[in-house]
């Protein structure tokens, strides 16, 4: 097998440039619009911004894929429609899909652009991956993070399609593209508005001597005097069950798969992805550079390095998520 592709996230023209000339294969990006799970105020792209993105990466020999990964919303599907010709209008190299009706329209609409499909579809069995490649024609699928390498490596050894995994970043502890608890709490779902934990349902309050984090007015966690303050997801919230708080679902926590690439490599895994697309350009440069250094180092044959990432990463701490089920 060729070498790993990295895969590096793109929530701003400035963190495509970043992640580009620090190394990426490839940039997945969105437009500023619902029609992708990072729809956040500040980010995201316009029509114009792709195609500058396009010629910026094209010129540098890196890919640019365009992330159309929520669910269409009944009787509305013109925007979600309007993003996949756009984004085959302006020449990306692959489109990130979830929906099956969208992935019919792209493969029947567009028979010449390339599918990828979206961890959103939460495709993990042979018999979902087969029925996406032979009714649509999708080249690759992002895999959910609920697999274990072994399984992984079953997986691609029955399928004839490209995998990717994610190997670093924010770790969604749900059935991707089936959460909704930021929808309970906000009435803004991340699978059709592509919003989870939207910032304006936000609050940081002081409560003595500690500081409370709230999501929709819904109290998501307390900190005591020294403990880091995550973002108040309510997957990673604590929760009162049997003696007291604890984390029920996910400890905040980011995942960093970097040890695992000779693992990953004989799993038969195509592409790494670098979660992140809400990150500042400084992280994107750090974290894309870092993985880059470890592939070329492992492509020549020696030990993947240790390069520390501690200052990347969510709540201070790290983990190998299912992978290596060290989380059971």
């Amino acid at each position: 097998m060729d070498n790993f592709e990295l895969i590096c996230p793109a929530g701003t023209p400035a963190a495509l440039r970043a992640a580009v000339d620090a190394g990426a294969d490839a940039v997945y990006l969105g437009f500023r619009d619902e029609t992708n799970a990072r729809n956040f105020p500040g980010l995201n792209f316009t029509r114009q911004d792709v195609a500058d993105a396009v010629d910026y990466a094209h010129a540098r020999r890196v890919e640019v894929y365009v992330a159309i990964n929520t669910y269409p919303q009944a009787g509305n599907l013109g925007p979600w429609r309007k993003a996949v010709d756009d984004a085959a209008r302006l020449k990306v190299d692959a489109v990130i899909l979830a929906d099956p009706g969208l992935l019919d329209y792209a493969a029947k609409r567009h028979p010449d652009l390339r599918l990828h499909l979206s961890v959103q579809a939460s495709a993990a069995n042979v018999e979902a991956i087969r029925l996406y490649r032979e009714a649509f024609g999708v080249r690759r699928v992002v895999l959910p993070r609920v697999l274990t390498v072994p399984e992984i490596a079953r997986l691609n050894a029955e399928i004839d399609i490209e995998t990717e995994v994610f190997v670093f970043g924010g770790l969604c502890p749900m059935a991707e593209g089936r959460c909704s608890l930021s929808s309970y709490a906000t009435g803004l779902s991340p699978n059709k508005q592509g919003v989870c934990s939207p910032a304006n349902h936000v609050r940081y309050e002081q409560r003595g001597g500690s500081l409370a984090s709230t999501l929709g007015g819904f109290t998501i966690n307390v900190f005591g005097e020294g403990e880091q303050a995550g973002y108040p997801t309510l997957c990673k919230g604590r929760f009162v069950a049997g003696d007291g708080p604890a984390y029920l679902f996910e400890e905040p926590t980011s995942l960093n798969a970097m040890d695992l690439l000779p693992e990953l490599k004989a799993a038969g895994v195509r592409a790494l992805k670098i979660e992140g697309r809400q990150r500042g350009k400084a992280y994107i440069a750090a974290v894309v550079r870092a993985y880059r250094e470890a592939l070329e180092t492992f492509a020549a044959g020696r030990p993947v390095p240790h390069i520390d990432l501690q200052a990347m990463v969510e709540g201070g701490t790290q983990t190998t998520g299912a992978y290596t089920r060290a989380w059971r």
